[in-house]
């Protein structure tokens, strides 16, 4: 596919000459390009995610069946007696 686009005059300088040095037409070097770029953003928006833990027992007794909003609350009461 045809298709047209600006390119900063001295990356398209370089780019040009490594096409020359490596004996490589331009359009496989930008197509190159692009396919490395691509996959590193496939890959990103794969990476998994572990979930961090601290190694407790869970809650306490007294906020197992909480909401959160009651939690934040009685940890913000315990930062103000102090």
């Amino acid at each position: 596919m045809k298709t047209t686009f600006d390119i900063a005059d001295n990356i398209l300088s370089k780019a040009r000459q490594l096409s020359r040095k490596e004996s490589i037409p331009l359009k496989l070097l930008v197509e190159e390009g692009l396919e490395t770029v691509l996959k590193r953003y496939a890959e990103q928006t794969q990476a998994k995610v572990s979930p961090v833990t601290c190694g407790g027992n869970g809650l306490s007794k007294d906020f197992e069946s909480a909401s959160w909003s009651e939690i934040r609350n009685a940890a913000y009461e315990s930062q103000d007696s102090q």
